[in-house]
């Protein structure tokens, strides 16, 4: 059942009055972002964390590698792990900004909610792809919406908040996306090992990594490894830590002023001429112009 209109409005109403001054907003409640973007953009290079999203108004498109996902007022979005992907506004205007939200979570959280539960534990083990999209109910409107009060109750919001937050992923949980989540908390499961890799890759992608490390932590042979993590990542595990290594480099450039070539041996690199290669294919500029655009974006934006 798709969510009713009144109770997206009151949200997005909601999400509004949050990021009058700033577009983006990390709540006082743990885990709970929300943001507003006034025009569609281009796509952008980026991460999704292991985190269900929300759109109060407006529309968005994600892209893991050839698979396309798109979500709304009708439709949220979950990510089960870190994932590298290109994303893009696509419904945004001054007079109906996009506006949206984000709760992170944790595979402990999760699996702990499942063990109270009893749930059934699912009978397809492998790996799926590590993002889903699913019906927006007004059960799970309603709760986001009074996770979100609790800013105006702040006084409440360690107790209020844990308990609005397992009513949450308790119904992602029962939907019907909910056999996708209990694979990734479900201990022995091919999601969960790939997960717990990913993990590990999340924390250490400046070290040196291969492959059969990865297969041996996880517990498995390395050619089963290697295609269960690009089932669920749409890329190999190489290219996943590259991915990593550029993101950081790139935060590292803009945020803490690193140059490129110091960004480069920070986030694993041994050759500057490689990284500005990839860093290029990736983001479309080498590292210094790409850094001078965003920071000129930011600029004109503030």
């Amino acid at each position: 059942m798709n969510s009713d209109n009144n109770q997206i409005k009151m949200l997005a109403t909601s999400i509004h009055q949050l990021t009058r001054i700033d577009n983006y907003v990390d709540t006082k409640v743990p885990g709970l972002t929300v943001f507003k973007k006034t025009e569609a953009n281009i796509p952008q290079v980026g991460m999704y964390e292991p985190s269900v999203c929300l759109i109060a108004q407006g529309a968005k498109k994600v892209l893991l590698g050839h698979e396309q996902f798109i979500y709304d007022t009708q439709h949220y979005i979950f990510s089960c792990v870190h994932l590298p992907v290109v994303s893009q506004v696509i419904d945004a205007s001054n007079d109906t900004p996009y506006l949206g939200l984000k709760l992170n979570f944790d595979y402990q959280e999760l699996a702990l909610l499942i063990a109270d539960l009893d749930l059934p534990l699912p009978k397809n083990q492998k790996a799926s792809p590590g993002m889903a999209t699913g019906d927006l109910t007004d059960e799970l409107i309603n709760a986001f919406q009074r996770l979100i009060n609790l800013e105006e109750e702040s006084e409440h919001i360690h107790i209020l908040a844990p308990i609005i937050r397992r009513e949450i992923f308790y119904r992602l949980l029962t939907g019907e996306q909910g056999e996708k989540l209990m694979r990734l908390s479900a201990m022995g499961t091919h999601t969960q090992q790939v997960a717990q890799s990913i993990s590990w890759i999340k924390t250490h992608f400046a070290q040196s990594i291969n492959i059969e490390m990865l297969a041996e932590m996880a517990n498995m042979a390395s050619s089963t490894f290697h295609q269960h993590f690009r089932k669920m990542t749409a890329m190999s595990p190489l290219q996943y830590i590259k991915q990593l290594r550029l993101q950081e480099a790139r935060k590292l450039m803009l945020t803490q002023h690193f140059d490129a070539s110091r960004a480069c041996f920070h986030v694993g690199y041994d050759s500057p001429s490689q990284f500005s290669r990839e860093y290029k294919r990736l983001f479309g500029d080498s590292p210094a112009k790409h850094i001078t655009k965003l920071r000129n974006n930011l600029s004109s934006k503030s």
